[in-house]
């Protein structure tokens, strides 16, 4: 990981996440409840940072924002499933306390992100 470029340690902090979030799903119960929430959970979890490298090829700041904003929809929906995990007890808090956390982080930078580039465009 490069820590003098916040954009690569971005892609690859995102990538991590999506890593976790693919390793959740493989241990996730076989029950069919489980395994709906499970592929809706993989489907969003790994989206986020195929937003955000998309947002960093992108060829206008419009492009930019509108990439960055749909990697906090897909965070949102993230955090929404697995919530869904502990709420319906698949799986214990305590194993997703870590995961919740970096989705939170994640969409506090996306955020800052998506405002400085708005500010920006003016």
């Amino acid at each position: 990981m490069n820590e003098s470029n916040p954009q690569v340690d971005l892609k690859q902090r995102t990538k991590e996440f999506a890593l976790r979030i693919i390793r959740l799903y493989s241990a996730l119960p076989k029950s069919t409840e489980a395994q709906v929430i499970g592929k809706q959970l993989l489907r969003s979890g790994t989206s986020v940072g195929a937003h955000y490298r998309e947002a960093t090829r992108s060829r206008s700041t419009a492009e930019f924002i509108s990439k960055i904003e749909g990697g906090l929809q897909e965070l949102e929906e993230t955090v929404y499933w697995i919530e869904l995990l502990i709420e319906s007890e698949i799986v214990p808090a305590s194993r997703l306390m870590d995961l919740q956390q970096e989705a939170d982080q994640l969409t506090a930078i996306l955020v800052t992100c998506s405002k400085n580039a708005k500010k920006n465009k003016q």
